[in-house]
């Protein structure tokens, strides 16, 4: 099996017939993303296009670090619809403007007025214990909350940014109160108080302590790159909700120019790059992400995703096709239900 570096070498090393070029235009981006995820997608830029980029990481914060220190970035890289919601809300970017990027991502993926762009896709999917569930027994994100479910379901921190775009979509879909009552009906089925990250919820159902979870898709791929983490994969099957309405909640990872940039062309030529051909066969191959631009494949593990499950072949499932930014709008609204149901203690 290839590992990232492995990967990574070979897509990299097959660029260095690219001319080169002296790299005098340059580009300064924050980036909520790893390093180590991203940093081999700027190598081959820099190559294509002879700007150098330049970034500064950060876990969290980014809103805060627009607002000290605008004119330092050029583009924002982040994951989670939430984070670029409420900086465009807060008037930090501007139109991107680029018909390469709206050819690229579908409409339904991208900002109504143009502020920012997803990269890629996550769907959040049911884990599940192969050994205790039936995918007969699962259907929707709804029958979670529902009284007398079976399964017993854990999850992590409902204020985590995934947990709270996935209540925005119930809000979206059902209204407030429906979401509510949905988001009770989770907390009193649970196995567990919420803990851990994702792949946390995974080895939780590995050890018994419940029989499905919520998480992301590309965390099985990660899960079965790492041999101590191979039985907690091999523990669970993917199941995903909602497929005979509305479909799978998606959520992203995206990127956006900052109002203040002072590199603003650049910041746009890597954007679209970013949402280009290889780029976009390198997320899919290497982080186990769904690309945006239709007509690239998914990784190995990801294409093996849904066997078993009715109405679904491998590697296809109707996703939700609302647009995410209606979605981000409701983040202030998830919060406060989550306030009112304490779902955490």
């Amino acid at each position: 099996m290839f590992n990232n570096k492995k990967i990574f070498t070979l897509i990299v090393g097959g660029l260095l017939w690219l001319p080169q070029f002296a790299l005098a235009a340059q580009v300064n981006i924050l980036s909520e993303r790893q390093e180590f995820l991203l940093r081999p997608f700027l190598d081959v830029f820099e190559e294509q296009t002879g700007i150098k980029v330049n970034v500064a990481y950060l876990k969290k914060g980014s809103l805060e670090r627009l607002k000290q220190q605008p004119g330092s970035v050029d583009a924002l890289l982040t994951v989670d619809i939430s984070n670029l919601t409420a900086i465009a809300d807060a008037g930090l970017f501007q139109p991107i403007n680029s018909t390469v990027i709206n050819q690229n991502v579908p409409a339904n993926y991208r900002d109504p007025n143009d502020l920012w762009t997803a990269l890629t896709a996550r769907a959040r999917v049911i884990y599940y214990s192969r050994a205790r569930v039936k995918t007969s027994e699962l259907s929707t994100y709804e029958a979670l909350g529902k009284s007398g479910s079976k399964q017993r379901v854990c999850t992590r921190s409902g204020y985590h940014k995934y947990n709270v775009a996935l209540i925005s979509s119930m809000i979206a879909e059902h209204g407030s109160a429906t979401a509510k009552s949905w988001l009770q009906g989770l907390k009193n089925n649970r196995g567990r108080k919420p803990s851990g990250n994702d792949r946390g919820q995974v080895k939780a159902i590995f050890q018994g302590q419940c029989d499905v979870a919520l998480g992301n898709t590309y965390y099985m791929g990660k899960m079965l790159e790492r041999e101590d983490q191979r039985p907690w994969a091999a523990a669970v099957g993917i199941y995903f909700p909602n497929q005979a309405d509305r479909g799978t909640h998606m959520n992203i990872s995206g990127g956006a120019v900052t109002k203040a940039a002072k590199n603003a062309a650049e910041a746009v030529k890597l954007l679209e790059f970013l949402s280009g051909n290889l780029a976009q066969y390198m997320y899919a191959q290497v982080n186990h992400e769904y690309p945006v631009k239709a007509g690239i494949g998914y990784s190995g593990i990801v294409q093996g995703f849904g066997g078993g499950q009715d109405g679904v072949k491998k590697g296809v499932f109707k996703q939700d096709q609302r647009n995410l930014a209606e979605i981000g709008r409701h983040r202030k609204q998830a919060i406060k239900i989550l306030d009112e149901v304490n779902f955490d203690n």
